[in-house]
C-alpha cells in the first residue's frame, strides 16, 4: 500500500513546516501566549495568507482541502511547533459547524481569510464528555444557560452555541445551533488561561439574543467532533515527534560517568519502546483519517481508537521525555516542558483515553 503524499499535499506540508520553522520558535510562542487574546494576530494573519485555514475545509465551504489527510498534515506541523493560534477552536470547531449548518457563506469566507474568529460553545459544567448533554435552552429568539471551557471565546468575533429547543437534557434530538454576538445583551463571559497556555472562557447566558442556524444539530456535532478529535490526535503526534527527537539529541550529547547517556543500553531500550509507541499512534491516526468520510459508526469507531491510544502514549512520551532529560526538562526556559504540558492536556480535550476506550468498546459491538 502506498502511503506517500500527493504533490499538492506535499506542498501543503512543506509550506506549513517551512513557515513555522522560520518564524515560530518557543520564544515567539511565549510572546503569543502573553497576548490577551492568547495568540499572535500577526502570525495568524500570515498563516491565513498562506491559506492554511482554507486547507482545513472542503471546496464547497470555500476551502481547498478538508479531508482527513489534509487535517492530519497541518495539525502534525502545528504540534511540532506547539502552535497556539486558534486553528482548533475557530476553524475545526467553529468554521466546520458553520459550514455544515449552512446559510452563512459570507461569514464563513471571512473566517477562512483570517478576518473573523469563531468559538463553539457546546460543553456544560455537568456534561463531562457527553456531547448531547445540554441544559441551555432556546425560546423566543433567546438563549439561557451556562457553557464552560469555551476555547477562544475571549477573542471570538462570533460565538456558536449549542442550545435545546425541545426534549430532555441528555436527548440527542432537540438540539439546535445558534449564532450570538459576544457583546450581546444577556451574555457574561469570564475568560481565563489554561495550564497548557491556551485560553478558554465560561459563558453565562440570560435571555441572550441568538440567530438559529439549525434546529437539528446532533449529526453536525458528531461530524465536527470527529474532525476536531482527529486534528487533536495529529497535533499530539507532532508534539511526540518533537519530544522524541529532542530526547535523542540530548542523549547523544549529555555525558555522565564519562560517557554519552545514549551509550547506556537501558536508555536505548527505553527510546526504542518510545519510538514503537509513537509509530503505533501514527498508524492509528492514518486509519482514522482514512475513515473520516465514511458512515458515522465506522468513522467514530476509528477516531475513538486513535484518541484512546493517543491519550495513553502522550502520557508515556511526556514522562519518558522528562525522566530521560532530568531536571532541566522541568524548567520553563526549556521547550520540552511546554510540549509535555500540551501532550497531557490533549488527552483531556474532547474526551480522555478512558472515555474513548469505553466508546470504542460500545461502537465495536454495533459493527456488523
Amino acid at each position: 500500500m502506498d502511503f506517500s503524499l500527493s504533490d499538492e499535499r506535499r506542498m501543503l506540508k512543506d509550506t506549513a513546516e517551512r513557515f513555522l520553522t522560520d518564524c515560530y520558535n518557543i520564544s515567539r510562542r511565549h510572546q503569543a501566549v502573553a497576548d490577551e487574546r492568547g495568540f499572535d494576530p500577526q502570525i495568524w494573519e500570515e498563516l491565513a495568507d498562506l491559506g492554511l485555514p482554507a486547507a482545513l475545509l472542503p471546496p464547497d465551504a470555500g476551502g481547498f482541502g478538508g479531508s482527513g489527510e489534509d487535517i492530519t498534515i497541518l495539525f502534525e506541523a502545528f504540534g511540532q511547533s506547539l502552535v497556539v493560534e486558534p486553528f482548533l477552536a475557530s476553524v475545526m470547531l467553529g468554521a466546520w459547524s458553520l459550514h455544515l449548518a449552512g446559510g452563512q457563506d459570507d461569514l464563513l469566507a471571512d473566517v477562512l481569510s483570517g478576518q473573523v474568529q469563531l468559538a463553539l460553545a457546546y460543553a456544560e459544567p455537568d456534561g463531562r464528555y457527553d456531547l448531547f448533554h445540554c441544559a441551555t435552552t432556546f425560546a423566543n429568539g433567546c438563549l439561557t444557560g451556562h457553557k464552560s471551557v469555551v476555547m477562544n471565546a475571549g477573542a471570538a468575533d462570533k460565538i456558536l452555541v449549542v442550545g435545546r429547543h425541545l426534549g430532555e437534557t441528555s436527548d440527542k434530538t432537540g438540539l439546535g445551533l445558534y449564532l450570538i454576538d459576544p457583546k450581546a445583551k444577556g451574555l457574561q463571559l469570564r475568560s481565563y488561561g489554561t495550564i497548557d497556555a491556551g485560553h478558554a472562557a465560561d459563558i453565562q447566558l440570560h435571555d441572550c439574543p441568538a440567530i438559529c442556524l439549525c434546529e437539528d444539530a446532533a449529526d453536525i456535532l458528531q461530524q465536527v467532533m470527529a474532525n476536531a478529535t482527529l486534528a487533536l490526535c495529529a497535533e499530539a503526534l507532532g508534539a511526540m515527534e518533537y519530544c522524541k527527537n529532542a530526547t535523542i539529541d540530548y542523549l547523544k550529547t549529555r555525558k555522565q560517568f564519562g560517557k554519552n547517556l545514549g551509550s547506556f543500553q537501558v536508555l536505548q531500550h527505553r527510546m526504542v519502546d518510545l519510538v514503537i509507541e509513537i509509530e503505533q499512534v501514527r498508524s492509528s491516526i492514518m486509519l482514522a483519517a482514512a475513515h473520516l468520510s465514511q458512515d458515522n459508526l465506522r468513522r467514530d469507531l476509528h477516531v475513538s481508537a486513535a484518541k484512546s491510544l493517543v491519550g495513553r502514549v502522550a502520557k508515556l512520551v511526556s514522562e519518558e521525555t522528562i525522566q530521560m532529560h532530568g531536571g532541566i526538562a522541568m524548567c520553563w526556559e526549556y521547550d520540552v516542558a511546554h510540549y509535555a504540558k500540551r501532550l497531557i492536556m490533549i488527552d483531556h480535550q474532547l474526551g480522555d483515553a478512558d472515555h474513548h476506550l469505553d466508546r470504542f468498546v460500545a461502537l465495536s459491538k454495533q459493527v456488523v
